[in-house]
């Protein structure tokens, strides 16, 4: 089997972003985008996806976090969908319930190279530190785009935002590490009756 690895880099007015992944890897990653925070739940997507990721973005941080952790998401979307290639032998449908401590979420997954996001997830404080909540959609809705999945999140229920933010990022990751794993008794088809997916 090919190696599913690929590298991505990005460069804009408002930031340049530089990702590499490794979909059969162990979960080992480096990251620096100069948001904690972010940097935080990027980790837990890749430690639990199995996924290797180094990541490295420099961006308009004394604007806002906003186009760092949006062309992050891009990027690494992008590097998914090359090391994808046709997506030949994928399991490619997953999902999770993922407890952590008092929270809930599910993820759902199609990597199906049509990308849509579903998020029925709601914080009830529009900061986590000084990380802005909203932009954990940003993300979600910038790696689905890009990568070409179907992703729905959607929490039951939680009462820490830092719990909330990181079941969705563990979810997903746990969705992912599963729909992209290569099915033996399908090794060599892509899993669509069409023979193509996208």
């Amino acid at each position: 089997m090919a190696e599913r690895k690929a590298e991505i880099s990005r460069k804009t007015n408002e930031t340049e972003v530089s990702v590499s992944v490794n979909l059969d890897g162990t979960g080992t990653s480096k990251i620096s985008t100069g948001v904690g925070f972010f940097d935080h739940m990027l980790d837990q997507l890749s430690r639990h996806s199995l996924v290797d990721m180094v990541i490295e973005a420099k961006g308009d941080l004394h604007v806002d976090d906003h186009h760092t952790v949006e062309d992050t998401g891009i990027a690494i979307g992008q590097a998914i969908a090359k090391a994808l290639g046709d997506r030949r032998g994928i399991t490619r449908y997953a999902s999770i319930d993922l407890a952590m401590d008092e929270t809930m979420t599910k993820a759902a997954i199609d990597v199906s190279g049509r990308p849509f996001l579903v998020w029925n997830v709601e914080f009830s404080s529009p900061k986590i530190g000084t990380f802005d909540t909203e932009l954990v959609r940003e993300f979600f809705q910038a790696l689905a785009q890009n990568a070409g999945i179907t992703l729905h999140v959607f929490n039951y229920y939680g009462a820490n935002n830092h719990h909330i933010s990181e079941t969705c990022f563990k979810a997903v990751a746990r969705a992912l590490r599963t729909a992209l794993e290569i099915d033996p008794r399908q090794a060599s088809r892509i899993p669509s009756t069409k023979g193509t997916l996208g």
